[in-house]
């Protein structure tokens, strides 16, 4: 199996060359950029499948380095690593599909196992084009397809819509998907669930043999009309 590469964004060299070697001995393959600019730089040339992102940083910070990325990436997983713990701040992160939020200090030991949860949810038995209902949800590309019609997806709503789609006619609790696709059960985290739900519901729509039913302070159910 390829190495999982990482791309490293942060100022603090010091800190950030501590964090590459602990990276380096579990066995990843890190690339570091001591801001945005080189990140963006080292982004476009290294396609890394993480991307690890301060946000206090000079020429271009944390999220609009992040906002240029899901432009050009809709799948690369992006995590903030970063001392800004405001509920704005995280809430934000969120809204430009950052997959998880974590404060400084953390421990490295922290970090790793959110990376390997991350990785081994992606390789999931899943197969990665399913028919549902009547829509083709292509979990690689992110992407549903109706009557001809392709929608594409957020790394994070194609995240929630697999493991939905895994248990079709069972309800997923709203703990599981929030551990599994953010790492962590936090409010701002539940509120950013809702949100997501509410968009695939959206992109759904077209589709009347698919519905996501909400029970309340439960979680959610996908469920599929068969047709006669």
């Amino acid at each position: 199996m390829e190495k999982i590469r990482i791309l490293l964004v942060d100022d603090d060299r010091q800190n950030s060359e501590l964090l590459r070697k602990f990276l380096e001995v579990e066995g990843y393959e890190v690339d570091y950029a001591e801001n945005g600019h080189k990140g963006w730089e080292a982004f476009t040339t290294t396609k890394p499948d993480l991307v690890l992102l301060d946000i206090n940083m000079p020429l271009i910070n944390g999220f609009e380095l992040a906002r240029k990325i899901r432009e050009q990436d809709r799948d690369v997983l992006i995590f903030f690593l970063t001392d800004r713990t405001e509920k704005a701040d995280r809430l934000k992160g969120f809204d430009l599909k950052g997959n998880d939020y974590i404060p400084k200090p953390f421990y490295p030991e922290e970090l790793i196992a959110k990376i390997r949860e991350r990785f081994e949810h992606r390789q999931a038995s899943l197969p990665s084009r399913m028919t549902i209902g009547q829509t083709i949800f292509d979990s690689n590309l992110s992407t549903i397809e109706y009557a001809g019609t392709v929608q594409h997806l957020s790394a994070r709503q194609s995240d929630i819509l697999a493991i939905l789609a895994q248990h079709i006619g069972q309800t997923v609790e709203r703990s599981y998907l929030l551990e599994h696709v953010w790492g962590n059960d936090s409010y701002a985290n539940s509120l950013a669930l809702n949100v997501q739900i509410t968009y695939i519901r959206k992109m759904l729509e077209p589709d009347t043999s698919i519905s996501i039913v909400s029970l309340k302070k439960r979680g959610y159910r996908l469920e599929v009309i068969e047709s006669t």
